[in-house]
């Protein structure tokens, strides 16, 4: 999940005033180091395994369901932070099954998003219109789990869930809040389970969403170069792949709003009742590629160019045409969300744009409230979460459990790090084996699936055929929570794993 999106939730993401006060007032205060912190913490407990089954493609599947944590260790050997994990594993078969690793994004987002929404053996019911945030948090068997072809390992980053740093603000954030660092930590955290597990020769795999598509390409390619392990295959579901590409709202280049109208096309589609799919998207595609950007690049002051653009526009995504007209065919997405819903009295999610809520002030001139997808999911997802790692499992943990976290999102430091299609391509190009699917929602407007199209065009064929495979399933950013799309994925992933061998 990327939850970057300040013009959209209201949100602040900001460091408090009262924080920086403080720190100005006290500037005698001594640092305190990793022993002082960790008297504040009450130890993690070892890791607990409980027995449990589940019906996963129309069978039953016995599973280990074990919650831990990890150390992170500086480079003097003391512990800094604790990774916690959830693990499910089918005993007796450890050394033929692959294994596969799963982040979240934000970042700031723990793991629960793919664990109960999309591939773990248990879900629970979010992302879906009517959901309520005090819908009961109940787990029930997920067919659509993976679990029957591969065991599962779910990481939750230092600051989402359950995982501590044991460090002051300034150095938990040089330490685990910049791109590069998360990779590092991440990669030894994967190693080390990996490790401790005597599961180093099976086949390894990982799968991220949204922030989590940002980061698997880099780790793939720092655990193969850095690390001597080999990743077999990678699942980047609705990926954050080109941050700079996706731009601003007033961006001269036409990239941001070419990969925008597509997906925002698809969300009218779907309101005429129309089923989504390859053919009917490719009309858009084309003409986003061709006559849109050459009317883009006309600019205002060829009219011609610019009616016929917004003409377009409105055509292709529900809006009035005289409000289009007059955004010169430019519609940003938090006036599509609203616009296209104002009738109703209600407002679009980013992560999908026909989930809908109540606009708080519809009578306001701009936006305010918060994104209606966002805000229901944490509270189901958060309590079935903390209800399974303490109750179920009987992990015995106190502390409290960060769904999303705000305040990493708030300190993250992007650090000009190569963006991830650079370690993409060449993580592809040192393991002429390695098979990567990228899977994205129709509706997403958060990280929109014709961005990857136009990634994936641009790729060289590594020798074979579409080494690297775009999908795309009707629903938004989490359009696994739809219980077709989330069919198909598993369909199309198991064969992908199975075209390993």
């Amino acid at each position: 999940m990327r939850f970057m999106l300040s013009a959209i939730l209201a949100v602040s993401l900001g460091v408090s005033a009262t924080a920086s006060l403080a720190a100005e007032t006290k500037p005698e205060a001594k640092p305190a180091d990793a022993e002082d912190y960790a008297k504040d913490f009450k130890p993690f407990p070892e890791a607990k395994t409980v027995k449990q089954t589940a019906v996963i493609g129309g069978a039953s599947v016995s599973y280990n369901a074990t919650v831990g944590s990890l150390p992170i260790k500086d480079e003097r050997g003391k512990v800094i932070g604790e990774v916690v994990y959830t693990a499910y594993t089918v005993p007796g078969a450890a050394a033929s099954r692959p294994v596969t690793f799963a982040f979240n994004g934000g970042p700031g987002a723990s793991s629960v998003y793919l664990n109960m929404g999309a591939i773990g053996p248990k879900t629970v019911a979010f992302g879906t219109q009517g959901d309520a945030p005090s819908d009961p948090a109940v787990l029930r068997d997920n067919a659509n789990s993976w679990l029957d072809f591969t065991d599962l390992v779910f990481i939750d980053p230092i600051g989402t869930g359950f995982s501590r740093s044991r460090e002051d603000a300034e150095k938990s954030k040089k330490d685990f809040f910049t791109a590069d660092a998360d990779i590092h930590y991440l990669s030894r955290v994967i190693y080390d389970w990996l490790l401790a597990n005597h599961r180093l020769t099976s086949s390894k795999y990982l799968v991220g969403e949204s922030y989590g598509g940002y980061r698997l390409p880099r780790l793939a390619y720092y655990l193969q170069t850095e690390l001597g392990v080999g990743i077999s295959g990678m699942t980047l579901v609705s990926p954050y792949l080109d941050p700079p590409a996706i731009g601003a709202d007033d961006a001269l280049s036409p990239l941001p709003w070419m990969i925008n109208l597509p997906a925002m096309a698809a969300g009218q589609f779907e309101r005429e009742g129309k089923a989504l799919s390859d053919s009917v998207m490719q009309p858009v595609e084309d003409y986003t590629r061709t006559q849109f950007v050459a009317d883009f690049l006309a600019g205002p002051m060829d009219k011609a160019a610019t009616d016929r653009l917004s003409a377009k526009v409105a055509e292709y995504t529900g809006l009035d045409p005289a409000l289009v007209r007059r955004m010169d065919g430019r519609v940003d997405i938090a006036t599509y969300l609203r616009e296209v819903h104002r009738d109703q009295g209600k407002i679009g999610s980013v992560y999908d744009s026909n989930f809908t809520a109540y606009d708080p002030f519809p009578a306001k001139a701009t936006p305010d409230y918060n994104d209606p997808l966002l805000t229901t999911l944490i509270a189901p997802t958060t309590s079935a979460m903390v209800d399974f790692v303490t109750r179920q499992v009987g992990w015995d943990v106190d502390g409290r459990y960060n769904a999303l976290s705000y305040e990493v999102n708030a300190a993250w430091d992007w650090d000009n790090s190569d963006t991830p299609v650079t370690d993409l391509r060449k993580a592809v190009a040192t393991d002429p084996k390695m098979v990567v699917n990228i899977v994205h929602g129709w509706d997403d407007l958060s990280c929109p699936y014709f961005g990857s199209r136009l990634i994936v065009m641009q790729m060289p064929s590594f020798g074979v055929q579409d080494r690297v495979k775009l999908r795309m399933y009707p629903g938004g950013h989490m359009f696994y929570t739809r219980s077709d799309s989330g069919a198909d994925l598993r369909r199309d992933i198991m064969a992908s794993y199975a075209s390993k061998g």
